[in-house]
C-alpha cells in the first residue's frame, strides 16, 4: 500500500512512511520502494520516475513523475532550487537561538558509507534555514527549510557541533538512536509548479510525532 496524497496524469504526490526506501537499492531485499509501488499502481509510469529522494528513515511528502515531460520539468525545478521544502523534526537537546541558517560543506566518507563528514575543502556546501517551534523535556521541535538538497543534509546539520549540535531523535547514524528506531524527521511541506500548467501547488502533511 502507498498513501497517495495527490494524483495527476503527469505525477503523483505520496506520503512516504519512515523505513521505506525512496528508490530501489542493491540486492533483492531492497527492491520494495516508493517508485516501484508507484509503478505497480500506475502501469503507464516511466521507468525512472524519481525527481528527488527522501532518506529511508525520513517520512513525508515525495513527488514522483509519471511522464517524461513531468520528470524533465520537475527535475529542472529541483535542480534550480525552485521547489520549497519544509521539514519538521524533533531534536535531542535545547537550541539557544530561535531561528537561523546553517551553512556547512560535507561529503561522503568512502570508508563508512553512507556516512557524511564535514569537509570545508572538498565537501559540497549545504544551506539550511531553521526555526524553533517548541521546546520541552530537553528536546526541541523545529522547522527546517533546506535551500540545498545534499545527502543527509538535515541530519548532519542538526548533529554536527558546527551546526545545531543536537541530533534528530531516533537517528541511528548521527545521533543516539538504535537501528530500528523511528527517526523523527518528516517532510511536512512541498511546493512546486505543475509541470504542464505552471500553476503553483502546495502540499502539507502533518508528522505523526
Amino acid at each position: 500500500m502507498l498513501d497517495i496524497v495527490w494524483q495527476d496524469p503527469e505525477f503523483v504526490v505520496v506520503n512516504k512512511p519512515g523505513g521505506l526506501l525512496a528508490v530501489p537499492g542493491r540486492g533483492a531485499d531492497k527492491q520494495d520502494c516508493v517508485t516501484r509501488r508507484v509503478q505497480k499502481l500506475f502501469p503507464q509510469c516511466i521507468e525512472q520516475p524519481a525527481v528527488h529522494r527522501l532518506d529511508m528513515a525520513t517520512s513525508g511528502l515525495m513527488v514522483v513523475a509519471l511522464t517524461r515531460q513531468a520528470h524533465k520539468e520537475l527535475n529542472r525545478q529541483f535542480s534550480q532550487r525552485m521547489v520549497i521544502k519544509r521539514y519538521v523534526a524533533l531534536l535531542d537537546g535545547i537550541l539557544a537561538k530561535p531561528e537561523g541558517t546553517i551553512t556547512l560543506a560535507f561529503r561522503l566518507d568512502p570508508e563508512n558509507r553512507p556516512y557524511q563528514v564535514f569537509d570545508p575543502v572538498q565537501g559540497k556546501t549545504g544551506i539550511t534555514h531553521y526555526r524553533v517551534i517548541a521546546q520541552q523535556n530537553a528536546q526541541t521541535r523545529v522547522e527546517f527549510f533546506p535551500q540545498t538538497g545534499r545527502t543527509h543534509q538535515l541530519r548532519l546539520h542538526s548533529s554536527h557541533v558546527l551546526g545545531l549540535g543536537c541530533p534528530i531523535v531516533g537517528d541511528a547514524l548521527y545521533g543516539t538512536g538504535r537501528n530500528g528506531d523511528s527517526m523523527l524527521l518528516h517532510a511536512a511541506g512541498l511546493q512546486f509548479c505543475h509541470p504542464c500548467t505552471q500553476d503553483t501547488l502546495c502540499f502539507i502533511s502533518s508528522p505523526a510525532f
